[in-house]
């Protein structure tokens, strides 16, 4: 009786691994093939070696390094490509380190696109990034001689690390050729002056030294819109309190001899009289 089990069992073992050999795309595929080798579904051994797996040999068997991104594997040339031509500078010809034949759409998995690693490059051209790359039309890589891996990685085109140091000094004070100016009430009217508040290191935080117009003290420690109506902060009224009446300071200038009244920070830089009136604002 046990014979006649083990015989059973040894029979349907063999018969599946027949099966395996016979029909290898029924028994063990992962899934179907990408359209451009649908042809070679039924033959596996076109890239797989028994028990070893696919190998980057039997790739180049059908597609010559030399012409891939170039040319068809019938070496016809290819009118339009997706991709600039760069296998020739592999270090190594590692196909399966990027390609993903099979789509294993059966499990639910989604097809991923093949995957790029700039370190299987030759080290020779690995840093020459405009032989695959267009260099971006912006006023901030307006200066070529800059190379790309001072700000770049090869990882992701983004987050990039840019220091400022690297532009010319007369660049530095010019912000808005390269970043848009803000246009809330806070920033109307200030011009290209950012670096009176911020710093290239960041945008934020950024620092407002208000005591160089007016020394925010005591009783003038008031809310911004007692000063700057509607929150028009390139304008400004001493006449937004009533301690301030225009009449009665018009009166105690034109007493001086000054009919200007206008502009009071030019010679009131504080609460304390005329103590800034000598000081040209920066």
């Amino acid at each position: 009786m046990r014979r006649w089990i083990l015989t059973v069992v040894l029979l349907n073992l063999s018969i599946l691994i027949a099966l395996v050999f016979v029909y290898p795309q029924l028994m063990v595929s992962p899934g179907p093939l990408r359209p451009a080798h649908a042809k070679l579904t039924t033959d596996c051994f076109a890239c797989h070696s028994p028990f070893a797996g696919a190998s980057a040999e039997r790739c180049l068997s059908c597609h010559a390094l030399k012409d891939i991104g170039l040319r068809t594997t019938a070496g016809i040339p290819l009118a339009t490509r997706e991709w600039p031509a760069f296998h020739q500078q592999l270090a190594s010809a590692r196909c399966m380190d990027c390609h993903a034949e099979h789509q294993n759409t059966t499990l639910g998995q989604v097809v991923a696109k093949p995957t790029f690693s700039h370190e299987l490059l030759d080290d020779s051209v690995r840093s020459e990034c405009k032989a695959c790359h267009q260099p971006p039309e912006t006023a901030v890589h307006a200066n070529t001689a800059l190379a790309c891996s001072q700000c770049h990685g090869t990882s992701n085109w983004r987050p990039s690390l840019f220091d400022h140091r690297l532009l010319a000094q007369a660049d530095l004070k010019h912000c808005a050729a390269c970043h848009m100016p803000p246009t809330n009430d806070l920033h109307k009217g200030v011009g290209d002056t950012c670096g009176s508040c911020h710093q290239t290191a960041a945008w934020k935080p950024a620092s407002f030294d208000h005591g160089r117009f007016f020394a925010l003290e005591g009783v003038h420690d008031a809310p911004c819109a007692t000063c700057h109506v509607n929150h028009r902060y390139d304008t400004y009224t001493c006449y937004g309190c009533h301690a301030h009446d225009p009449a009665r300071v018009a009166q105690e200038h034109r007493e001086e001899g000054i009919t200007d009244t206008k502009n009071c920070v030019r010679c009131h830089r504080s609460a304390h009289g005329e103590a800034g009136a000598e000081r040209e604002r920066d």
